[in-house]
């Protein structure tokens, strides 16, 4: 008996130790496998930040081109990345909103270009986001960029930064390249309202919405801050009319938080005529992010705006609708890497 017990815990304690051994491997492959995913992961995510070529819109192209590479050391992607940007002289970006919208509408850009070592500031124009300005009471462009101005009238001397102009913010930022170029280092439209000499910001839209007198005179959108017998002051879409126009192919939650966010536009900045002279403006160093599935200000459009008003390089984003934080967002992040580390 006590031999038969004997034998039987050898026997116990040898099929344990299988057991245990079993279990290790079965661990270890477990482990493994997560460690591989996790790589891939990573991997997928540093390639964002990878350079080489132009975004030209494919997810695709780029899950594609991330597993050819799955072997490459990420880590070294992205160190090659920082060391890159840390020898550009001037890495502040100035982020300007489009009507109706504020700062926190470039939430994703501001994160994605912080991660990189770049420094993103996002202002409210006059009279939107948190800014408390009435914006009936706001008629020109000069008030309407004040706050752009003071922050250029304060830059020390030697620097300069990268100014982001999105759709009617083009106009504020065609207005600072006007009176502030030696401040600016390049300037990006992105679905921006790129005006020329003696044009309104309005002139660009006016193909969407008809002509200015016709807008003036029909338009249910318009706000009479002074009276119906006084002439317009501002505007603002109804709701359903702005999703179908800025977020046809945005998250459901992005269109959440805009629904909730956005703000009347003053009427008199976008109504003014700008006066841009080669001396100034045309020293500017322009680029334009066209976004092709765009309703409120059509690819026709920003291609017309493009040949009339040639920048320095045009961009291109498919699958992308007007608003600023777009449903890829990487698409600009990469966009505006690109254009900052441009000689």
């Amino acid at each position: 008996m006590g031999n038969s017990l004997i034998c039987r815990t050898k026997k116990d304690a040898k099929d344990n130790g299988s057991k245990s051994k079993r279990m290790g491997r079965s661990q270890r492959k477990m482990l493994a496998e997560e460690e591989f995913l996790h790589k891939q992961a990573l991997s997928m995510a540093l390639h964002q930040h990878q350079l080489s070529q132009r975004f030209d819109g494919s997810m695709s192209r780029r899950i594609g081109s991330t597993s050819s590479r799955r072997h490459a050391d990420p880590l070294a992607n992205e160190k090659k990345l920082l060391e890159s940007l840390e020898k550009i002289k001037f890495k502040k970006i100035v982020l300007l909103h489009g009507e109706g919208f504020g700062a926190w509408c470039w939430y994703k850009t501001i994160a994605q270009l912080e991660e990189v070592g770049l420094q993103p500031t996002a202002l409210d124009l006059t009279g939107s986001g948190i800014d408390l300005t009435d914006t009936n009471t706001v008629t020109t462009l000069a008030e309407y960029s004040k706050p752009l101005i003071k922050y250029l009238e304060n830059l020390p001397v030697d620097e300069k930064v990268i100014l982001v102009g999105h759709s009617s913010g083009g106009a504020c930022l065609s207005y600072a390249l006007e009176h502030f170029p030696e401040k600016i280092s390049k300037a990006i439209f992105l679905c921006a309202t790129m005006v020329s000499n003696g044009q309104r910001p309005f002139d660009v839209f006016a193909e969407e919405l008809g002509s200015a007198e016709r807008f003036m005179k029909e338009s249910q959108f318009l706000i009479y801050g002074n009276g119906k017998d006084k002439p317009p002051t501002g505007f603002m879409f109804e709701k359903q009319l702005m999703k179908g126009l800025y977020f046809n192919q945005s998250p459901t939650k992005d269109v959440a938080l805009a629904m909730v966010s956005m703000r009347s536009t003053p009427l008199g900045p976008i109504m003014e005529k700008l006066s841009l002279t080669p001396e100034k403006y045309g020293t500017g160093r322009r680029f334009y992010v066209q976004t092709l599935e765009d309703r409120a200000l059509s690819p026709d459009v920003q291609e017309k705006l493009v040949r009339e008003n040639p920048p320095e390089r045009v961009f291109k984003i498919k699958g992308s609708d007007h608003c600023p934080f777009f449903s890829k967002p990487q698409s600009l992040h990469k966009i505006l890497i690109e254009i900052v580390q441009f000689p």
